[in-house]
């Protein structure tokens, strides 16, 4: 595995994101103190709309990504470029349906934002403007997936991340002096320009030979590509189907208030998952070029490392995120807006589980064994729709959002952590994942233990009660990592192996 390349993607990511995760936070403050927070549900329930009819895209950008390792690894330009062209191509159209799909949303926003009243401004206006904000990011797309494809992450991390940030500060400044809805949002479009500009200029300078071609695409090539953009097309729709119903549910049938507070609590939590995250996704075309050496024993290695991190990181996090997020929420976004115990658990809950599948869906997607399960996320998406309609009809008033979140849960566990470790070990590392299955289910018990035996302080100092309480917290996770890694022989040498190769890293940085 090219150890450098995926080291260097890792710390740009992270060093950005979590620059990019205080001035969201700022950002979001702005909103709430100078707009209100029924305007932050309404750009929450926005964003859950764009990702919804964002679906014509899905599955292109990855299988497309998938197609080109090969070629790239066997140095055959003139394939690259084929499949270049027609990831361009299928870009252009998709940025037409989007807008198409966006245009034919517009009818129905009224209904979708229950007690939008409240909100002093104009549903459709703004709503075409963040749609035009989210259409210019796909007229470069396919520029961003070639830079990837040749592991050179860190170079779209670092654009992404430079309009992101011009994004958010502009917010913020806007939102002070004008208190618009409107302008805050074409600071949106503003950031994505800014994107497509530079993304343009670093692509046309490094791969001008590969930009300005006019190679296509044999019949072949074409065919292996539409499968497994179907694979994935059809298993990205459960995500969508999972995640982004679940705020339009809440905000349909509880309000757009209701999910402007569960929007802040989502918000911290997917700000440290994408942090976290990054650890794994930054890893993708490193594994993916690793996958097509087609080492199973070395991939298997790799990927039980990883799968192992992913739990460690879990449990100190997201205990962490329990025991303080009142607090987190006070302090960032004033008093009044904190949610139930009960909410906070299976949000927590909701998000560990989530976050433990992300070394299987890297190892996943890297291999392209995402087309043996593509019929997978149909099953998940509606049964998670069907169970959040009924628990949200039938659970008590003060208890609903726990009721859409419970269907989340028992999606993931009945679903997801059965098929997709399965197809993973038996298209991808070529072994039964029996054993894995037993363990995987076995931290997820140790996880929710962890979680409602860890104890908390009651301070009423904010300040005080987060550092107290997210200190014992991090003991004790530490303490069952711990525990963890020297329960197993084998994964206690390769950890300590690792711990070895940075302490000698180190002393050869100090001794220069």
């Amino acid at each position: 595995m090219d150890k450098k390349k995926g080291l260097i993607n890792i710390v740009v990511s992270i060093f950005f994101k979590l620059i990019l995760t205080f001035l969201t936070l700022a950002t979001r403050r702005m909103l709430i103190k100078y707009l209100g927070n029924d305007i932050n549900g309404l750009n929450s329930l926005y964003l859950s709309i764009i990702n919804i009819i964002s679906i014509a895209e899905l599955g292109i950008g990855s299988s497309i990504i998938y197609c080109m390792y090969k070629p790239v690894v066997a140095n055959d330009k003139k394939k690259v470029s084929a499949l270049y062209n027609l990831y361009d191509k299928l870009y252009k159209i998709i940025a037409i349906i989007i807008v198409l799909l966006g245009i034919g949303v517009l009818p129905f926003l009224s209904i979708l934002a229950k007690d939008y009243n409240s909100v002093n401004t104009n549903l459709y206006v703004t709503f075409i403007i963040m749609l035009i904000s989210v259409v210019i990011t796909y007229l470069y797309s396919s520029k961003t997936s070639l830079i990837n494809a040749y592991k050179n992450d860190y170079i779209t991390t670092t654009i992404s991340s430079i309009g992101l940030i011009i994004q958010n500060v502009l917010q913020i400044v806007i939102v002070i002096i004008t208190h618009s809805f409107v302008c805050y949002l074409i600071c949106r479009i503003v950031a994505a320009c800014i994107q497509w500009i530079l993304t343009n200029l670093i692509s046309s300078k490094k791969y001008s030979d590969l930009i300005n071609t006019s190679y296509t695409c044999d019949e072949q090539t074409k065919k292996d590509v539409r499968k497994k953009v179907m694979a994935m097309f059809i298993h990205k729709i459960g995500g969508i189907l999972v995640n982004s119903t679940d705020s339009i549910i809440i905000s349909s049938f509880l309000g757009v208030v209701i999910l402007g507070k569960y929007s802040n609590y989502t918000l911290i939590i997917t700000s440290m998952v994408n942090v976290l995250s990054l650890i794994f996704t930054s890893l993708m075309s490193v594994i993916g070029h690793m996958m097509v050496n087609d080492n199973k024993k070395i991939s298997l290695k790799y990927f039980n490392i990883l799968y192992d991190i992913n739990f460690m990181l879990g449990i100190i996090f997201f205990c962490g995120y329990y025991q303080v997020i009142n607090e987190v929420i006070e302090i960032i976004f004033g008093s009044g807006l904190q949610l139930g115990k009960s909410i906070i658990i299976v949000i927590t809950v909701n998000y560990y589980i989530q976050f433990l599948r992300k070394s299987i869906m890297v190892f996943k997607d890297a291999c392209g064994a995402f087309y043996y399960d593509r019929y997978k996320p149909i099953i998940e998406g509606l049964l998670n729709i069907v169970l959040s309609l009924l628990f949200v009809y039938y659970f008590p008033e003060n208890i609903k959002v726990v009721g859409v979140i419970i269907a989340t849960i028992i999606t993931d566990l009945l679903i997801c952590n059965i098929v997709e470790p399965y197809v993973l070990f038996k298209h991808g590392l070529k072994t039964s994942c029996r054993r894995f299955l037993i363990k995987n289910y076995l931290l997820d018990f140790v996880f929710l233990i962890l979680l409602i035996g860890t104890p908390k302080l009651g301070i009423n100092n904010n300040v005080i009660s987060f550092f107290v309480n997210g200190s014992i917290s991090l003991f004790v996770s530490l303490i069952v990592c711990y525990v963890y890694i020297i329960s197993n022989k084998k994964r206690k040498e390769e950890f300590w192996g690792i711990l070895n190769k940075i302490k000698l890293k180190i002393k050869k940085v100090n001794k220069v």
